[in-house]
């Protein structure tokens, strides 16, 4: 691995956010109600895990009966098994630092949620993801369901720890990773600015296929922003389409870029007669059609990143990806309003 991948993962193991997590009012017992909990949550890791740390806080303030913790954010239930810096990504279009969460431990939504019950259900969720992960990239997931008991405790210990090192060293026997290319090899972002795309600058590399597992979460906003603080906020997870389509694309001596990969996950938008044009600034980038009746791209991040549009797409997944080796992309798209209204 290239000093710059090892460093850009590590940069993303070490990514937290600070939460300002808030006891419900409905189950405050005390006067006066208790304080915030100030924690610094990892990017990767998931909020049910945060119980440890928030049960003996908020003990002594609680009402009688049995603890189901769940969070939430203006109103709206979080997904417990989405990455902790994934909701963050999805629900804050200007990032909101202390993120205020609320917390509940009665009353779980159960109709909104599915269950839940503490760290095994995080672990096992995240083991299937990994096995899903496993069978998109080589058609077969026996190498994870396969794994000896000692190295699947150490690779959960190292995804709750954030130990990169011991990760690394325990995913590398489930032979999970994935094809680079010239390009990404020798990545220097600064000038990525300007390359062209897949269909049109060539290489002499080696053909090989590669299926990138891709969690996407997309969001389509009826009305046009200019700016994130304009973003309107949605209350509903009925409002996000969570599409979990595999990229699929093949060196060949090809520029694949991040556009390339949302134009395949999203054909709808991205008819072959589409033509599109690239807006850039020193601080915001998006693409947008030429025909205004399109879509068109408001926000794309990864790992609280805004990437350009043109880097390669193998660097982002092997530097961007989760541990459970999915790329997740959050995706604000405005839609064209309808005819006659």
């Amino acid at each position: 691995m290239e000093r710059g991948e090892k460093e850009a993962q590590q940069y993303v193991w070490d990514g937290a956010i600070p939460l300002q997590i808030h006891l419900h009012d409905s189950e405050v017992t005390t006067l006066p109600p208790p304080p915030p909990a100030l924690i610094l949550a990892p990017r990767i890791g998931y909020l049910p895990l945060l119980s440890p740390q928030l049960k003996p806080f908020f003990s002594d303030a609680l009402p009688p009966g049995v603890d189901t913790v769940w969070f939430e954010y203006k109103g709206l239930p979080l997904k417990w098994y989405i990455p902790t810096g994934v909701l963050f990504d999805l629900l804050c279009a200007e990032p909101e630092r202390p993120w205020n969460l609320t917390v509940h431990f009665r009353g779980y939504p159960g109709s909104i949620l599915i269950p839940c019950d503490g760290e095994d259900s995080v672990k096992w969720s995240y083991i299937n993801s990994l096995k899903e992960a496993a069978y998109i990239i080589h058609g077969s997931s026996k190498n994870v369901m396969n794994m000896s008991h000692p190295d699947q405790v150490e690779l959960w210990r190292s995804v709750m720890t954030g130990k990169l090192e011991s990760y690394n060293r325990i995913s590398a026997k489930l032979k999970l990773g994935i094809t680079g290319d010239k390009f990404s090899g020798k990545l220097n972002p600064s000038s990525l600015k300007g390359q062209p795309s897949v269909n049109e600058t060539d290489a002499t590399a080696a053909p090989k296929a590669s299926r990138i597992p891709v969690r996407l979460y997309l969001w389509t906003v009826n009305e046009d922003f200019d700016d994130l603080e304009e973003a309107p906020h949605f209350d509903s997870w009925d409002q996000i389409s969570y599409i979990n389509r595999p990229v699929e694309f093949t060196t060949e001596g090809k520029y694949f870029t991040l556009l390339d990969a949302v134009k395949s996950i999203l054909p709808e938008f991205y008819p072959d007669s589409l033509k599109t044009t690239k807006v850039e600034s020193e601080d915001e980038q998006r693409i947008e059609p030429e025909n205004e009746s399109q879509p068109g791209i408001k926000l794309l991040r990864i790992q609280g990143i805004e990437p350009k549009m043109e880097i390669p797409f193998s660097w982002v997944v092997n530097n961007l990806m989760n541990p459970d080796y999915f790329l997740h992309i959050c995706l604000y798209i405005t839609a064209p309003k309808p005819i006659g209204a």
